[in-house]
């Protein structure tokens, strides 16, 4: 089943060739087409219901060596002609900027009508409202009424299916489509005092028979009972355990310093690092964007160029930044590709349990309140909540705390990366991870 008609690509080309036609020099075409569901469950009661479908297209313009871009939903070709040479007549009036330029088609995806990642469920619309409205039900009713320290129960089922097809004046042609289909449950409870500890569960698969539909709501209310009597403990600097359900958030802010806009803008605490060990030998990370049946597998970024399997940090020393064409041509480098796609680390030979008893004694966070890093020096603060582990066993539950450091510090500090990612089709592949000498605020 294609969601892009023959209709829909022949409209894009048109779309392209108007703008050759009207005076660009280049021209890329983006059109999209998406359909939406969300179904929300409070307690009994339903509590919201949102349906949407969405037919888009994304223009591009290269005009005189100036770049615009716009976007509209109307497809009829008489209006689309008309919008289009106004979007040309506006570009004219901006600024200069030579460096935006399609990529070289050397580098761009060629297509290969054999190829398939395995994205889209074809039952996607097999599935009835009514199905979908029982599986929330359900979801609440796993143990709403089953404990008095229920609040409350609010479960949310989301699908959405979606395609695109590109296609630029420099030879590219691209076309994706994919599914995607979440169940997630969050549990509050009430305690004697103020305090309304809460927590959630969730499963996200790009295909309905993978995705879980039993047990969320269960889990989620397991989670919430293990917050109950959270604490602080004294400020200090402590062992620490990063839960693979929230090991991205440490990650994410080494990795944004490695898009080339930031080493553009100097707005990085990795310029000028390429090449340089910056960060234990334990870890080593890679993208991996051909995986199949997973989230953020793609043969091509956003510019059309072909993504390929790459060691963006190997055994702690930086290899590679996410360049584009235009930040490329700026920094006057060779370009490389946009962002990465599927981010994984290489395993160590431990699981959670065994992470555990390796650390001793320590802190095993398990979610963040807040924080924020400074992208230029690395300095973060972020505000935690987890359990204070003795002799390898989670005791105490702690929150209203915080960790502050820098993140190359940080990432040096790094002792053990467990073998645990939370889901193997998730485009952030990031298991536990053990790290020592933390500095933690509290009391």
């Amino acid at each position: 089943m294609n969601l892009i008609t023959d209709q829909n690509k022949s409209i894009a080309q048109w779309a392209m060739n108007i703008a050759l036609k009207n005076g660009c020099s280049a021209s890329r075409v983006s059109l999209t087409v998406a359909n939406n569901n969300s179904f929300e469950y409070r307690n009994s009661q339903l509590d919201k219901l949102h349906q949407s479908s969405e037919n888009k297209l994304y223009v591009e313009l290269y005009v005189d060596g100036r770049y615009g871009t716009l976007s509209t939903n109307r497809l009829e070709k008489l209006e689309l002609e008309s919008f289009i040479k106004d979007g040309i007549a506006s570009t004219r009036f901006l600024a200069p900027d030579l460096c935006r330029q399609l990529p070289d088609m050397a580098r761009c995806y060629k297509s290969d009508k054999n190829e398939d990642l395995d994205l889209f469920d074809p039952t996607f619309f097999d599935y009835s409202v009514d199905q979908k409205l029982e599986l929330a039900k359900a979801t609440v009713e796993e143990i709403y009424g089953t404990d008095p320290k229920i609040v409350s129960v609010v479960s949310s089922y989301d699908d959405g299916c979606g395609a695109e097809y590109m296609v630029a004046s420099n030879g590219f042609e691209g076309e994706i489509q994919d599914t995607a289909f979440s169940l997630t449950s969050e549990v509050a409870l009430k305690t004697a005092g103020d305090a309304r500890p809460e927590s959630y569960w969730y499963d996200s698969k790009l295909y309905w028979s993978d995705l879980v539909k039993e047990g969320i709501s269960q889990k989620a209310f397991k989670r919430a009972l293990q917050k109950l009597g959270q604490t602080k403990i004294r400020s200090g600097k402590y062992n620490l355990i990063l839960d693979n359900t929230v090991s991205m958030k440490l990650l994410s802010p080494l990795i944004s310093a490695m898009y080339g806009s930031a080493i553009q803008q100097k707005s990085t605490f990795l310029l000028d690092r390429l090449g340089d060990k910056i960060v234990s030998d334990k870890l080593t990370v890679t993208d991996n964007p051909h995986l199949k049946r997973s989230f953020g597998s793609r043969w091509y970024d956003g510019e059309g160029v072909a993504t390929k399997d790459q060691v963006l940090i190997d055994k702690g020393v930086l290899n590679t930044y996410f360049v584009d064409t235009y930040n490329a041509l700026k920094l006057d480098i060779l370009p490389t590709i946009a962002s990465p796609s599927i981010i994984k680390l290489k395993h160590g030979t431990r699981n959670h349990t065994q992470l555990l008893e390796l650390m001793h004694h320590g802190i095993w966070v398990t979610g963040f309140n807040g924080g924020n890093t400074n992208s230029t020096t690395g300095d973060f603060s972020f505000g935690i909540e987890g359990f204070w582990v003795e002799n390898g066993i989670a005791t105490t539950p702690i929150s209203e705390m915080n960790i502050t450091g820098n993140v190359l510090d940080l990432w040096n500090n790094l002792i053990e990366v467990g073998n645990d990612p939370l889901s193997l089709n998730s485009s952030r592949q990031i298991p536990s991870l053990l790290f020592e000498n933390v500095s933690f605020s509290g009391l």
